[in-house]
């Protein structure tokens, strides 16, 4: 059965999804999951697709399967993210929680949120740990009139209603637009990585508001495995998500 306290220790987890090899390929970072996975085994959690769960659940590492897919090659419905997988194998694989994907505003988004539920309803019963990544960006998004959070607050309150235990979204650009995405659900809400070109400093400066935010912590991929030093990225984050160091400490402490 899944440990919701191994994943986020006090509430607060550094999780590091590497599944994103099956929508693109290749990925910088990804190429060798041996060498990656022995760097970034200290992180709360890896989430991965069903198969890397199987290969790398025996290893130090928490495994958490990611059970929606969908490849660039899909056209139209690219942003659709079908099942793979149910939480009952997932299990049997070795993984300690599952992650299913919402893209609210997606002309698929009544599908996946389908999806969504059947697999919240089949973890209640086996008492197993769900995040959902609910991500406010298809192309039929409606943004209520003053709502500075862009759709992030109504993401986290989907994926608390809807049954998970925790929620990654996207970060909303202020300490004070993410405390109403946190201050909207009483589950930990985990932070997507910034933008692609950012530094390691903004990077890390992103978390410790979101941490200041009342945030969980973060689910951060590329910003990670991408890095040229993998292994001390979760290092910090873990620095800055769980004992509440400052930014450049982290940094100077972590060797980054």
């Amino acid at each position: 059965m899944g440990d919701i306290d191994s994943l986020l220790p006090g509430g607060k987890g550094v999780w590091i999804p590497i599944d994103h090899g099956v929508s693109d390929f290749p990925v910088n970072g990804l190429e060798n999951l041996d060498d990656l996975l022995e760097k970034i085994s200290h992180a709360d959690a890896v989430v991965a697709q069903k198969g890397v769960v199987s290969r790398y659940s025996s290893s130090s590492a928490n495994m958490v399967a990611h059970l929606s897919v969908s490849t660039r090659h899909a056209g139209l419905r690219s942003s659709d993210k079908v099942l793979v997988g149910s939480v009952e194998e997932s299990l049997s694989r070795g993984a300690k929680g599952v992650s299913v994907q919402v893209n609210m505003g997606s002309p698929d988004e009544p599908e996946m949120i389908e999806r969504l539920g059947l697999i919240t309803q089949d973890a209640h019963f086996l008492d197993c740990p769900v995040l959902g990544m609910i991500y406010p960006r298809g192309e039929n998004l409606s943004i209520m009139d003053g709502d500075d959070t862009n759709g992030a607050a109504h993401a986290a309150r989907l994926a608390f209603e809807l049954g998970c235990d925790v929620v990654k979204t996207k970060w909303t650009g202020s300490i004070d637009s993410f405390r109403k995405v946190t201050e909207a659900v009483p589950i930990p809400v985990l932070i997507a990585g910034g933008p692609a070109d950012s530094s390691t400093k903004e990077i890390l400066t992103i978390v410790h508001q979101a941490i200041q935010s009342g945030g969980g912590g973060v689910c951060m991929g590329r910003q990670v495995f991408s890095h040229e030093s993998p292994g001390k990225m979760v290092t910090a984050l873990k620095m800055i998500v769980h004992d509440s160091y400052e930014v450049d400490k982290a940094i100077l402490e972590s060797g980054l």
